[in-house]
């Protein structure tokens, strides 16, 4: 899919009122924690305009009140569902229509027909339904629906609408008849994905980061992983999930001080230990991606000997040298990837996954790097440069990798990192 001009105008929040001193982030004195039941049903005072309303705000607003000031908010760009209507597309939320489960909720898919509100087309769509004592919850919700509702980009994912109706919460996705980057290099089931593909869906998420990172309040994504990408049925890739996406650090700041939240594996080492958060921690998360795409392995495999179930330390030795990189390429790519391609991506994640921030390339200069290898065509297999099976054995990755990957293809999800800083 071509990117147009018109779909990554500046982006300028509608929250820009409603930071607290302190950090300066969309949550700043947002609720630390998911409403309980009783306080779903609580009314708070009419406020005069949703720009002027705090998250904490809405956190405890009634469902009418919350389905209001949305309303108000973003008009017709999106459709305020009634449960009743994604009950009947979705068959009462059967689990014949189940496409995944997280965090937040199950997700199941559903149908809609061009009847159901003016202006909106008949299609497949994802609804994504809130469990009500899951580790997310409410605020998730309301990030992504004040998050997608106003970021609108090729490579992320578009949110159609959402539900408030008493105690539940639902959003509405388009589908993405391709799935998750995940399923595709991990599960058992799945037909290898060619190094163009992976390319070209690596480029795609580049991108989708760069919007982010590039609007007039730089959103720091915060969850950039495998299971976040999902793929439409070119492959074309788009981000999703920004129930944990944050704004930016803005004038003289540096950084957000936060909460660690996100996924073992793929979060910065200084975000970790320290809560500062930049756009440099999605660059890290990035990297480690890229990893994945070219080794075909986790970010981290408790499955695997010790010394490689963390996947950025197993790789960083193999990095710099082409004849070592061969070693540790997806064996499931066969020896069909450019030699010259892998070897620059490779190089492109050691900058990613560097352990000083400031080393990081920016997304502007990735995607520059990416698109650069689209026209290598010096495939491994071709000019000797595919190991024999003997070779990759001695380094603990042919047939022993792929046989790891096919008995226990159904991974569960990666756990979130345990919240040790508050904000």
């Amino acid at each position: 899919m071509k990117e147009k001009e018109s779909n990554s105008k500046p982006w300028r929040p509608l929250t820009a009122n409603c930071c607290s001193a302190e950090d300066q982030t969309i949550f700043g004195n947002f609720s630390r924690c998911r409403p309980s039941r009783s306080e779903f049903s609580k009314n708070i005072a009419p406020m005069p305009s949703f720009r002027r309303l705090s998250f904490s705000d809405l956190s405890r607003s009634s469902s009418m009140r919350i389905n209001e000031d949305l309303t108000m908010a973003f008009g017709p760009d999106l459709y305020d569902f009634q449960l009743s209507e994604l009950k009947a597309i979705t068959q009462n939320f059967s689990s014949h229509f189940l496409l995944g489960e997280g965090g937040f909720g199950t997700v199941h898919k559903g149908y809609i027909d061009d009847s159901m509100r003016q202006g909106l087309k008949a299609q497949a769509v994802a609804v994504k339904l809130l469990d009500i004592e899951g580790l997310q919850g409410h605020r998730e919700w309301l990030a992504e629906v004040i998050f997608l509702g106003q970021l609108r980009h090729p490579n992320l994912v578009r949110l159609i609408g959402y539900c408030c109706e008493d105690e539940e919460r639902l959003l509405v996705y388009e589908f993405m008849s391709r799935g998750s980057l995940e399923n595709h290099l991990f599960k058992r089931i799945s037909i290898s994905m060619p190094w163009g593909t992976r390319l070209k869906i690596a480029i795609g998420a580049a991108k989708g980061l760069a919007f982010l990172h590039g609007a007039e309040k730089p959103v720091i994504y915060r969850d950039f992983k495998t299971s976040n990408i999902l793929l439409d049925s070119d492959f074309t890739a788009k981000l999703s999930d920004f129930g944990l996406a944050k704004m930016g650090p803005e004038g003289s700041k540096s950084h957000v001080t936060t909460r660690v939240m996100g996924t073992y594996g793929y979060a910065a080492p200084e975000y970790v230990s320290t809560g500062h958060l930049t756009t440099k921690s999605d660059v890290y998360s990035f990297g480690v991606v890229l990893l994945e795409l070219l080794t075909g392995r986790r970010a981290v495999d408790k499955l695997r000997p010790k010394t490689e179930q963390n996947l950025v330390d197993w790789v960083k030795p193999y990095l710099t040298s082409r004849r070592k990189l061969r070693c540790i390429m997806d064996p499931r790519l066969g020896g069909q990837y450019s030699v010259k391609g892998a070897k620059e991506m490779a190089l492109l994640a050691l900058q990613c996954i560097s352990l000083q921030p400031k080393d990081r390339p920016r997304m502007p200069a990735i995607i520059e790097a990416l698109e650069g290898l689209q026209n290598f065509t010096d495939m491994a297999v071709s000019c000797g440069q595919w190991p024999s099976p003997k070779a990759n054995a001695r380094n603990g990755v042919h047939a022993r990798g792929r046989n790891v990957e096919a008995k226990n293809g159904n991974h569960k999800k990666s756990h979130p990192v345990a919240p040790i800083r508050k904000t």
